[in-house]
């Protein structure tokens, strides 16, 4: 296979599919929807039956236990990507609304319009449920998407491809809204990233490695964020339940996830109270627990702790591993999170309202919590349905992106007759 030439012809039909996709009526998009959903249902065996080769392989491949989590298509799983679908097609249509509109003393009118953004790049690894969350998002949107999953899904996002094409077809949209890159040459990812006249906006979702690298390469503007070093900072004036359910919650109930606490900080006053109550839980589980000298003495005891490093304050971890620090307020711990953290999510564990708000303004993440686990911060826990990545970044979207971070805004003018003078 010739992959720049496969490439350009896969774009060349997403460009020509944006069309058709921005011209659709909401309910013709809605339809698409609910036709995948209903293909997901019917065909759950099959699509099982796919992602157990993907996990076969990679079993025996030697990939790590949390590339293995993310690459399983449970039950569960499934039922969440029909769900998703379903929450995807009950949201208010944004395409086409008009806002903000202003009389001119000119006698013009002049507002915006919210319009798809043309044709969306998506590159990821493992997660096949990323397939769906993501075709879905661009359909409701308007946008064609290009996808580009990792090799170690490649029977599964190809099962799932065919039935949201199946969909598209049904509800008489193009299938070639909604193309899975049918190879796992590394190639194509350098040729996606590369096309500007047919990609407009590339979303990768994946490891470091492969998001820093394409913040070298890629010439299409991107929405990402490179890791999820995320905090939670338990203060003296935290409930003590809420600090033991969170702080437990947001590091093991799932090791993979970007938004998974990488870091704890406890506040000096709370610190010999809480530490050994979390410890215990932490056990439970096995997780190791990398401590700063302060936090290392209370735990003195614990069978898996270790001196933290400096390095450990800016790793994210995606395992049963968790910094813990001891710090001597609120201060010092936004001082820490702005330091070390990836501006992914942070939460405060406080019953002090100014403290609250204090964390609120002054903690410069794309999620910033109260009394909160840190796994909230996706789309679907949001209400967006569903989300397309995370960004981090300042500038277009933060935080999950769903359908309006999928959009633009484009000036409207009506006019009658009026002529600039």
């Amino acid at each position: 296979m010739d992959i720049n030439q496969y490439m350009q012809d896969v774009g060349t039909r997403a460009r020509a599919a944006s069309r058709a996709m921005a011209r659709a009526d909401s309910a013709t998009r809605n339809r698409a929807l609910t036709l995948i959903a209903a293909a997901i249902v019917r065909d759950a065996g099959l699509l099982r039956e796919a992602n157990q080769r993907d996990l076969d392989a990679a079993a025996a491949a030697g990939l790590a236990p949390a590339m293995l989590d993310r690459l399983t298509l449970s039950n569960a799983a499934i039922d969440t990507m029909v769900e998703g679908l379903t929450q995807i097609a009950a949201l208010a249509d944004p395409i086409g609304e008009i806002s903000n509109m202003k009389y001119r003393p000119t006698g013009i009118q002049v507002g915006q319009m919210r319009v798809p953004l043309g044709v969306i790049g998506i590159i990821y690894e493992a997660r096949p449920n990323v397939t769906v969350d993501a075709a879905g998002l661009c359909i409701k949107s308007g946008n064609a998407t290009i996808l580009r999953g990792g090799s170690e899904a490649i029977h599964c996002n190809r099962a799932l491809a065919r039935l949201v094409q199946e969909g598209l077809l049904g509800a008489g949209l193009p299938a070639d809204a909604v193309q899975v890159i049918d190879t796992t040459d590394r190639a194509a990812v350098g040729a996606l990233i590369t096309m500007p006249q047919y990609v407009d906006v590339i979303v990768p979702r994946g490891g470091k490695g492969l998001i820093a690298r394409l913040m070298q390469e890629a010439t299409v503007p991107m929405i990402k964020h490179l890791d999820g070093i995320c905090h939670v900072y338990i203060d003296a004036k935290a409930d003590l339940k809420k600090a033991l359910d969170i702080g437990f919650n947001a590091k093991c109930h799932r090791y993979g996830t970007c938004n998974t606490m990488e870091t704890l900080l406890v506040a000096r006053a709370i610190a010999p109270q809480v530490l050994p109550q979390l410890a215990e839980l932490y056990l439970t589980k096995q997780v190791e627990l990398r401590a700063d000298p302060e936090s290392h003495a209370i735990l003195a005891g614990y069978p898996h702790l270790v001196a933290a490093t400096e390095e450990d304050w800016s790793t994210e971890y995606l395992a049963a591993i968790l910094s813990v620090k001891v710090v001597d307020g609120i201060d010092e711990a936004m001082d820490h999170i702005n330091q070390y953290s990836s501006k992914h999510t942070e939460a405060i564990i406080t019953e002090d309202y100014s403290d609250a708000l204090r964390f609120l303004r002054e903690v410069d993440s794309a999620s910033v919590m109260v009394n909160a686990s840190t796994r909230f911060a996706d789309g679907f826990e949001y209400g967006l349905g569903a989300e397309i990545g995370i960004s981090n970044d300042k500038l277009h979207a933060r935080g999950p992106v769903g359908l309006e971070g999928l959009t633009s805004l484009k000036y409207v003018v009506f006019g009658h007759g009026e002529v600039r003078k």
